[in-house]
């Protein structure tokens, strides 16, 4: 029964995008018929229109649309890019289908006739037009049947429902469960959960040694990887772990700018993409380190510091003006120790101080003692 109204829900999801994409269309037509210049209002995906929600903690994306239009030179080609990619996403839903990014961009793609124009040259032309029209739309390119490559990797006691097979991430060795695109409830339902938490770490490399020791048996908790900046999937399932099942998150960077940014990413959502932090980001995680004072406290080789360069210190000056950080003097104290400094320190070098030290020691030390940021 359940399983009936999961379809009939999906289906009548479908009906609904698929008349909004409609709609884009008939718009523009009945704009043309009034002699008028079809346009489509685009929400602005950049900074200047983000703020920080103190409230909820999270980044959202402000009112500010831009007008794209179909007279006007310079927007032309992305007005029909844009009617273009809507048309062919109707399609996928119509058909129940999923694709990917790239298989989107191929469906996209051609020549237009009687010029020696294509409608997309690169895949980087195709992909921002699926997230103007997230937008629009006010759903995720998910929903539409657009999945991403996958990125990040899950181990530890639980078990899963994924697309009607049962997954127990704790028999999984060492390859994990690799999160898909889409985890949404219906494809992806939590069955059993043993795991107390759920520690996030930077690197894949990191995950696959914490793996290799049982660390998140040993500790009772989930171990999570995005492998760099996470893909969309891996930040909404961990949203969904932390939220359903109550668990606490803790997140492991490397000790430099942009590890610290990936935690924030985690915690309070990403600027391009600020339009779904509500699903996809974790006010209450927190950030167990590389710190600074870790440096001096696990007495961390000289050998092991990569000196900082210009990119280094001008994303420094960014992050530390964004309003998420720039009210937070622990954050900022961190900054200004880490441009002193003038080094950075990959989660990696721990390994120096012995094979089993970060699962054994490190980690554990600094949850216990609740050494972390907020």
């Amino acid at each position: 029964m359940k399983d009936k109204e999961q379809i009939n829900l999906k289906i009548q999801k479908n009906k609904e995008l698929v008349d909004k994409l409609v709609n884009i269309g008939n718009n523009a037509i009945i704009q043309l018929k009034e002699f008028q210049n079809p346009s489509v209002n685009i929400p602005v995906r950049t900074l200047s229109n983000v703020y920080f929600d103190e409230k909820a903690r999270l980044l959202r994306l402000g009112n500010s649309t831009s007008e794209r239009s179909y007279f006007n030179l310079a927007q032309a080609k992305s007005f029909m890019q844009t009617m273009l990619v809507a048309s062919k996403l109707r399609e996928v839903l119509e058909r129940g289908s999923a694709v990917g990014l790239r298989q989107l961009f191929y469906m996209s793609k051609g020549g237009i006739q009687g010029t020696k124009e294509n409608t997309f040259d690169l895949q980087k032309e195709c992909d921002p037009i699926v997230e103007d029209i997230e937008g629009v739309l006010k759903c995720l390119r998910e929903e539409m049947g657009v999945e991403a490559e996958r990125k990040g990797i899950l181990a530890g006691d639980i078990k899963l429902m994924d697309s009607g097979d049962e997954i127990d991430c704790s028999r999984l060795g060492s390859s994990g469960y690799g999160i898909p695109s889409i985890v949404e409830k219906g494809t992806i339902d939590f069955i059993d959960c043993k795991a107390e938490s759920i520690l996030v770490v930077e690197k894949a490399q990191t995950w696959s040694t914490l793996n290799h020791d049982k660390f998140w048996k040993k500790n009772k908790c989930l171990i999570l990887t995005g492998k760099g900046q996470p893909a969309r999937g891996d930040r909404r399932m961990l949203a969904r772990l932390h939220r359903e099942l109550d668990l606490p998150v803790y997140i492991f960077t490397d000790m430099d700018i942009w590890g610290y940014y990936i935690y924030s990413v985690y915690k309070q959502g990403s600027i391009n993409l600020a339009h779904f932090s509500e699903n996809a980001a974790v006010p209450d995680a927190k950030f167990l380190g590389f710190k600074m004072s870790d440096v001096e406290k696990y007495k961390i080789p000289k050998e092991h510091l990569i000196p900082m360069n210009k990119g280094d210190y001008k994303r420094i000056n960014e992050i530390s003006n964004y309003d998420w950080f720039k009210e937070k003097k622990e954050w900022q104290k961190e900054f200004k120790e880490l441009v002193k400094f003038s080094n950075k320190i990959e989660q990696d070098a721990l390994i120096g101080k012995g094979l089993d030290f970060m699962s054994r020691t490190y980690l554990p030390e600094k949850i216990q003692n609740r050494d972390w940021i907020e």
